[in-house]
């Protein structure tokens, strides 16, 4: 399979915040912010694969701002590592001042996919090749927060987490 470049995969969505999707606080309700980030992960993670893709994990979110009613929100999700069948969405969450136009990232989130046939078995993605620093940087601690992830649950034995090892080794 040839490798693809994040670019490929990023996605775009923006939307204004209505008075049904708010909380008595009149900011967006964070489920409401959540399903916006799946469906932009969502579009990333299939432009990616060209497969059926599912929601594994959602592996962390940070609501940092709130998003007020009436805001332009835009959600920005790419694939930042491809496994064999998973594939690492890093979303970021911009919101835009109505008066300036000023966008400021309010928040972050980060989620697994995985793809699969139509019976739902996963089947395989093509490796993802990082281009900025940027995503170089995601792409490596996709690695370390899997490893993380499967130590966590029993499923990888701390020995075996080389790059988590790695960034203890001059510490210790």
């Amino acid at each position: 399979m040839q490798a693809k470049h994040p670019q490929e995969s990023r996605t775009t969505l923006t939307d204004l915040v209505l008075p049904s999707e708010t909380n008595p606080l009149n900011n967006l309700f964070g489920g409401e912010l959540l399903a916006r980030m799946d469906r932009a992960a969502s579009i990333a993670a299939r432009r990616h694969s060209r497969r059926i893709v599912v929601t594994a994990s959602v592996n962390h979110v940070a609501f940092n701002k709130a998003v007020p009613l009436g805001s332009v929100v835009t959600v920005e999700a790419a694939v930042s590592r491809a496994f064999k069948s998973s594939m690492e969405i890093f979303i970021d969450v911009w919101v835009e001042d109505r008066e300036s136009g000023n966008r400021t990232k309010a928040n972050e989130a980060i989620y697994t996919f995985v793809a699969v046939d139509e019976t739902g078995t996963p089947v395989s993605v093509p490796p993802l090749e990082p281009e900025t620093e940027l995503e170089k940087q995601r792409y490596d601690a996709a690695l370390r927060r899997k490893q993380l992830s499967l130590v966590l649950a029993g499923k990888m034995k701390p020995q075996d987490a080389t790059e988590l090892k790695a960034l203890f080794e001059d510490k210790i």
